[in-house]
């Protein structure tokens, strides 16, 4: 039997807010436990946990990866895929079907890079420090939208643009990474990634309905991504926006639908609370446990990548989200969606000062120094706690939506 919500074009997003709200709790519980386990005398367990290398009864035919890596690479998979999923019914029929509402975060996800990485430029630009320019262009999707879930007071419209624009953000963040700390893209992943991708246009081609039939060319493309040197995570955003928003698709269209639901609605009904309530604190149990150990800011470098990193991420973020943002609006690039206002893009460009998972990763691949690097984890941990703070208080300065008033009135 289908759930009713699922369909309704009302009560369906309500449902999947207050889901969000509740396992927004959850992940900024387990995230302070992380911290707190991370930096208390059991640390070493702490660490010893996410080095494991589980084998899951098949480890010969699999890479030596620990723990944590199959948290962030692999389960975080299937996060992306429900971001994916909702972006795809959004484009299809919701906020962002509009063109210029669409190209709305993705103006402002530039601006969101560019501006971060010069502020943190302007504070730490020797040659020893100037290596951690691209450490707060990123937005932490989980903890930005945990965040976002715990005001719960803003328009549906602000949370689909702050999940594009996070995504986007990523992607930046990635292709950084791939040109700039690294020594770029393996072609041979991308043939795999494309050849993925063929077979799954060619099963819904001929209209193969079963989400267990998708499985296994995910699992290629998500392989494929991995050894072309992409976030893995990213295969599950291609998946979910080549998720078809119809019931009938492929050599298929002309059949009727007999009340059956679409499968970007079947697929994410299935998966968003799976994802709510074990993947996400999951994810911050594995990552926020991020070690003081090691801090000093007495000394110049450290303390300019600990001033840059955070004047990029609780300043720089907000600041070039919104200016480009407001620039695209009035050049006519782009439009507000119905019902957000510029405090809404300013709560978003606040909250996109969360930086954290990807923020952390790329300091470890700027910083060598034990020294610097401690500097720029505990940079991303401030101001990105600043950043959450402070977006969780505009957030509950900002009036409540027409439909949250009208859901909560009693009948």
């Amino acid at each position: 039997m289908s759930d009713p919500h699922a369909s309704h074009p009302t009560l369906w997003p309500l449902r999947f807010i207050s889901v969000e709200a509740a396992s927004g709790i959850v992940l900024l519980a387990a995230a302070a436990l992380a911290f707190a386990w991370a930096n208390s005398p059991w640390a070493g367990s702490y660490r010893a946990l996410w080095q494991l290398q589980p084998g899951f009864g098949v480890a010969r035919f699999l890479p030596a990866y620990d723990l944590q890596f199959w948290v962030n690479d692999g389960l975080m998979t299937i996060f992306f895929l429900v971001v994916g999923l909702e972006i795809r019914r959004e484009l299809h029929d919701g906020a962002l079907a509009d063109a210029k509402v669409a190209a709305l975060p993705m103006i402002a996800a530039m601006g969101g890079v560019v501006v971060p990485a010069l502020l943190y430029l302007l504070v730490a630009s020797e040659p020893a420090t100037r290596r951690g320019w691209a450490i707060p262009t990123a937005t932490d999707i989980a903890f930005a939208v945990g965040v976002l879930s715990l005001i719960g007071r803003v328009p549906l419209a602000v949370r689909m643009l702050l999940l594009t624009l996070a995504m986007i953000d990523d992607v930046a963040a990635i292709l950084i990474i791939a040109f700039y700390y690294s020594s770029g893209i393996a072609i041979s992943g991308l043939l795999i990634l494309a050849a993925a991708v063929l077979l799954i246009l060619l099963l819904q081609y001929f209209s193969v309905q079963p989400a267990l039939a998708y499985v296994l060319p995910g699992a290629l493309a998500w392989f494929g991504m991995l050894r072309a040197g992409l976030h893995p995570t990213l295969t599950g955003v291609v998946l979910g926006l080549l998720t078809p928003a119809t019931v009938v698709f492929g050599r298929r269209r002309a059949v009727a639908a007999d009340g059956r639901e679409a499968p970007v609605v079947r697929v994410q009904g299935v998966l968003h609370p799976w994802v709510a309530f074990g993947i996400m604190p999951l994810f911050a149990l594995a990552n926020a446990g991020v070690s003081l150990q090691g801090l000093l800011l007495s000394a110049a470098a450290p303390r300019a990548i600990s001033a840059g990193v955070v004047l990029g991420l609780v300043c720089g973020k907000p600041l070039g989200i919104v200016l480009a943002a407001f620039a695209a609006v009035r050049l006519g690039l782009a439009a507000l969606p119905e019902g957000v206002r510029w405090p809404h893009m300013l709560l978003m460009g606040v909250l996109g000062g969360i930086g954290f998972t990807m923020a952390i990763f790329t300091a470890s691949l700027a910083f060598d120094d034990p020294g610097l690097l401690a500097a720029a984890k505990f940079a991303v941990l401030a101001g990105s706690g600043l950043a959450a703070a402070l977006g969780f208080i505009l957030g509950r300065l900002q009036p409540v939506p027409a439909a949250a008033k009208a859901a909560s009135a009693p009948p």
